[in-house]
């Protein structure tokens, strides 16, 4: 791993961590936890925001709100659409996960909270047009997931890597195909299945970092502990469903929860989360506040190395997605250091 000071930022791939969310406007009102992506279309690049949690951060602040934000005009604002639809009872979700390709974006499960916190996965998949405004409801998940990742690859399939389902996490790689709206399981994540993971991908390879799992205990119930875990799973380029899993050094050692991830320049770059896994309303799972965090990591494919940093900008955490547009990294909501829930729409730049 090599560490870079905050006067030499990232090394090779240099970022100016000086925030510029004034250059983009802010949600209408703060969400969490939304799942997040970006469509091409021929009226622009736009950034959408699904579903989440809302400022009061109890059961009744879980809703299905989308907005939308056409980033390639000036003096744009971010629209209302049309509502997420849902085959469950309760509508609202936490812990969805969503990706593009072209011009639409793919949504997946998610879970919904009662008002006694049960918790259900959805099994839920949505295609979304965001010129039309509307929903496709495509085959569902064979094994309802949430708190997962959705990567895409070669402009048809989407690996929905490990996650939570209603009991327990799963070590499952559930792969769609968007072109015969099937799904079939690939080669199983070797990891310790978790939640809350980060992950991206870049040309055939993925990374997958961190998360949660569950610890057992000989004379109390079951708990939740973070894991410090880093692997890269090589797709077969002659059988997608093929994947080839091996150990990556971690970074820190110390493992991240809800990190916003996404590739370039067959780097992975990582950043923000927390040190201390949570529940849905920031309070970490042993009961204290959990800290955000403004740490970004990035792994070059190339060198097989780590770079680290920190930057001078707002830690946040509680992310679903991290985006990137013109050489900018781009976070939508989350928590801040407090745990409150934000609006920013925060873009970090780089060389």
């Amino acid at each position: 791993m090599i560490k870079c000071s905050n006067l030499l930022l990232l090394c090779s791939l240099a970022f100016s961590t000086h925030t510029m969310a004034h250059n983009l406007p802010s949600l209408p009102e703060p969400v969490s936890n939304n799942a997040v992506t970006k469509v091409s279309t021929k009226q622009g690049d736009f950034i959408i925001s699904f579903m989440g949690l809302a400022d009061k951060k109890d059961h009744t602040a879980i809703h299905n709100k989308v907005w939308a934000l056409n980033i390639s005009k000036s003096n744009q604002e971010w629209q209302i659409q049309k509502s997420v639809p849902s085959s469950l009872t309760l509508k609202g979700r936490l812990a969805s996960v969503a990706t593009s390709i072209g011009k639409n974006a793919y949504l997946f499960g998610g879970y919904t909270v009662s008002k006694n916190h049960q918790e259900v996965s959805s099994p839920d998949v949505f295609k979304f047009n965001v010129i039309t405004n509307t929903y496709t409801q495509l085959a569902n998940m064979p094994v309802p997931v949430d708190d997962s990742i959705a990567l895409s690859y070669l402009d048809r399939y989407i690996y929905l890597v490990s996650g939570w389902h209603n009991d327990g996490n799963v070590n499952l790689v559930q792969v769609y195909d968007t072109q015969t709206n099937t799904w079939q399981q690939a080669s199983p994540f070797l990891g310790k299945p978790v939640f809350g993971q980060a992950g991206a991908i870049s040309q055939n390879i993925m990374l997958v970092c961190d998360g949660v799992s569950i610890k057992a205990h000989k004379d109390k119930r079951r708990s939740y502990q973070a894991i410090a875990q880093c692997f890269k799973g090589v797709i077969n380029k002659n059988n997608p469903y093929k994947i080839d899993w091996r150990i990556v050094d971690h970074p820190t050692k110390t493992a991240r929860y809800r990190m916003a991830a996404t590739s370039t320049k067959n780097k992975i770059i990582m950043l923000a989360g927390s040190p201390n896994p949570y529940n849905y309303n920031g309070t970490g799972y042993d009961g204290r506040p959990s800290p955000a965090t403004n740490e970004i990591w990035i792994f070059d494919f190339n060198t097989e190395k780590w770079k680290v940093t920190e930057g001078n900008y707002k830690k946040t955490m509680d992310h679903r997605g991290l985006i990137l547009h013109n050489k900018k990294l781009i976070t939508i909501g989350g928590m801040d250091n407090k745990q409150n829930v934000i609006s920013d729409v925060v873009m970090r730049e780089f060389k």
